[in-house]
């Protein structure tokens, strides 16, 4: 849930010094940040790992941080490097890789977002279906007719007032954070050690290949670091560097260690074939517990966080998707005005025609959205490193640069396999 933070009005004089020590603006992003990628890629996240084995998913663990820090942090450093203060990533891709690059750039870094939305769509109509069949007893309602609503429903919140929605869905972050950690201390008495025998090196290697791009996408909020560097760079002026690093440091840190104790709480409560069924039935692993149990803490809470992280990532997702799609369309020709009502009708129809398709998300997740991601997240800001020279004292990092390369090409190179297999 990406949110627009209130800026202090800060001196230009100050503000290097104001970059030593942390504020509430700082906090506010954090939250922000966290907010935007707790959503349908963490509620499905414990199925994809627990799948493959208790291993893999310990290795997936350790490479989680390191990811998704470096990789965020490189992307903010990217959008920074504009010699245009305030230059959102489309003006910067163009500025450092020329019109048509840039251009192609810009395409891809909608694609990285818009599948997102596609995924949320499903996974709302999917969770608010489980809860309406299995908790209240209803009939299953015509699909057509519950994932028009709930689309239009959640594009109508959008387009009411930006500013005041992200606000509230920002307090619900807090709230979110602290029924997750709760649900997954209440799974502890039922932790189980997965029986099995271990695979070989090439079934764990394989295994933690084809798990990366949903690694990468559960823990993104790519979406949102475009607007974050350009708030930083507003209130901290060349400080902006810096007081970005603290901020994405911090929010790594609390994104990864809720997700992994929610993802190995989860595993270590759930069989292999408890977390196969969840696949098959193409509901989020809370939305599957409900379903499952007789427990009313479970059965109360498990929708309700899915509908409130589903829907809060899916605003944030929205904003960035209609911005940059906004951005490319009025580059053709059209008004900004007229750009941005063909963008939302556009992504409201196919918002709408996948919930009705109900495509797999863990499958969405392995074959677009994390690769696509990946190439953004990971690759292009390392690409840009070597090529732009306002980057160019970051070459020394060798070790960083590579390691992100490595994991980005392996999340892509995951596409190609599933495509070919």
């Amino acid at each position: 849930m990406d949110i627009s933070v209130v800026e202090e009005k800060c001196p230009a004089d100050v503000r290097s010094k104001a970059a030593l020590r942390w504020q509430r603006h700082d906090t506010q992003w954090v939250i922000s940040l966290f907010g935007t990628a707790v959503g349908a890629g963490i509620l499905f996240l414990p199925i994809n790992l627990g799948l493959g084995g208790i291993w893999p998913l310990l290795l997936v663990a350790v490479l989680a941080g390191p990811m998704t820090y470096l990789a965020h942090l490189g992307l903010a450093r990217f959008v920074l490097s504009s010699s245009r203060p305030g230059a959102d990533f489309t003006e910067v891709a163009e500025q450092h890789f020329g019109v048509v690059s840039g251009r192609l750039i810009s395409i891809l870094y909608f694609l990285s977002i818009f599948p997102i939305l596609l995924i949320y769509g499903v996974g709302l109509t999917n969770t608010v279906e489980s809860f309406m069949v299995n908790q209240l007893g209803m009939a299953m309602p015509p699909r057509v007719l519950l994932s028009g609503v709930l689309v239009f429903v959640m594009v109508a919140v959008m387009l009411a007032g930006e500013k005041a929605m992200l606000r509230a869905f920002a307090a619900m972050v807090y709230p979110l954070a602290a029924i997750l950690a709760a649900l997954s201390c209440y799974l502890i008495p039922e932790w189980r050690w997965p029986q099995g025998s271990a695979l070989t090196g090439t079934d764990f290697a394989k295994t933690v290949w084809l798990a990366l791009p949903v690694t990468v996408f559960a823990f993104s909020h790519a979406a949102a670091i475009s607007g974050f560097a350009n708030v930083q760079q507003r209130h901290y002026g060349e400080a902006a560097g810096e007081k970005s690093r603290q901020i994405l440091l911090s929010t790594s840190l609390m994104l990864v260690g809720f997700v992994l104790f929610f993802v190995f709480s989860c595993v270590l409560a759930l069989s292999p074939e408890q977390l196969a069924a969840a696949k098959a039935q193409n509901v989020s692993v809370l939305s599957y517990l409900a379903n499952v149990t007789d427990n009313p803490v479970i059965i109360t809470l498990g929708p309700l966080i899915a509908f409130i992280a589903i829907t809060s990532s899916f605003l944030g997702h929205f904003l960035g998707a209609r911005a940059s799609l906004q951005n490319l369309l009025a580059k053709q020709g059209l008004s900004s005005e007229r750009a941005d009502k063909v963008g939302i009708a556009f992504m409201f129809f196919a918002i709408w025609g996948a919930a009705v398709v109900n495509p797999s998300i863990l499958g969405l997740m392995e074959v677009l959205s994390g690769p696509v991601i990946a190439m953004i997240l990971f690759i292009m800001p390392v690409v840009a490193i070597y090529k732009v020279p306002a980057l160019a004292h970051l070459r020394g990092q060798r070790l960083a640069n590579g390691f992100i390369l490595l994991t980005g090409s392996l999340a892509v190179s995951a596409l190609l396999f599933s495509l070919l297999k």
